[in-house]
């Protein structure tokens, strides 16, 4: 994608975080915004910002979890806007628990708002996106789609499914007008981890230490997240790796994929 100016954009899980971001970065390029997420309050105040900034925006109320919710936000786009040229499937929630403890309804309700939202969102909108001179579709996976981190393990899943997902889409749409970029972040100083469920008493881990250590290792704001995504997409990066612990953790796991969590001590996280 050569520029984002009159672009019309939808970003899920538009109203905190890496979503915010991306909105308001997108803004001052001039798209036009189609933003949706669960949380109506955190919308409004995105929707407040964009259009501070000049940019034309509807937002949708939706569960990404719903199919039918996702359907109906690709319809109005479409009713309200006229198409689609750039879709972030970027709604996600963490939960934190060991595989032998985790309920398998907890595991249910992440997988359907980490992967079958993306997939929702990506059957909805890509025949707007194919009817489109350009176009390109972001899924935010993690680096925990490329890495496998205890207490993470269907977050691991989620995103794992996220890339895999979305790799196989992007070579069936080599050679058409639609791009597909796979993102894979770090740890981002979002509100991701602070709203995540915490099995504190199987992870031998409180909420507030858990919020505290990752304070500590998260380096990367949203806003500098969603200027490299952006900067990937116009790029047309098919793999956009989000903050230097990403960049290192991707090298090692490529280099010692049988024993990188000895070498990165993922192995002494867990009491035994």
């Amino acid at each position: 994608m050569k520029h984002f100016d009159n672009r019309i954009a939808a970003i899920t899980g538009a109203g905190s975080g890496i979503g915010r971001a991306l909105a308001l970065q997108l803004a001052e390029h001039g798209a036009i915004l189609a933003l949706a997420d669960i949380d109506e309050p955190g919308l409004e105040q995105t929707r407040a910002r964009a259009e501070e900034l000049g940019a034309r925006v509807s937002v949708h109320r939706v569960d990404v979890s719903r199919r039918e919710q996702v359907e109906a936000y690709a319809a109005e786009v479409e009713a309200q806007h006229g198409g689609c040229q750039l879709l972030f499937n970027n709604a996600g929630v963490s939960l934190v628990d060991t595989i032998e403890t985790m309920d398998i309804e907890e595991m249910e309700w992440l997988m359907g708002i980490n992967f079958w939202g993306v997939v929702y969102g990506t059957k909805a909108f890509l025949p707007l996106m194919r009817r489109a001179e350009e176009a390109h579709l972001i899924n935010i996976s993690s680096i925990f789609g490329i890495i496998g981190f205890p207490t993470q393990g269907i977050y691991n899943a989620s995103k794992f499914a996220v890339r895999g997902y979305t790799e196989a889409m992007r070579i069936e749409l080599a050679g058409t007008s639609v791009g597909v970029s796979c993102v894979h972040p770090g740890g981002i100083r979002t509100q991701i981890v602070a709203n995540a469920k915490i099995a504190e008493e199987n992870v031998q881990q409180t909420r507030q230490n858990f919020n505290q250590q990752f304070e500590k290792l998260a380096r990367t704001s949203a806003e500098d997240a969603a200027a490299i995504i952006l900067k990937g997409v116009l790029a047309k990066k098919v793999r956009i790796l989000v903050g230097g612990d990403a960049r290192f953790m991707d090298i090692v796991a490529r280099l010692f994929p049988s024993r990188y969590e000895v070498l990165l001590r993922l192995n002494k996280m867990i009491g035994r």
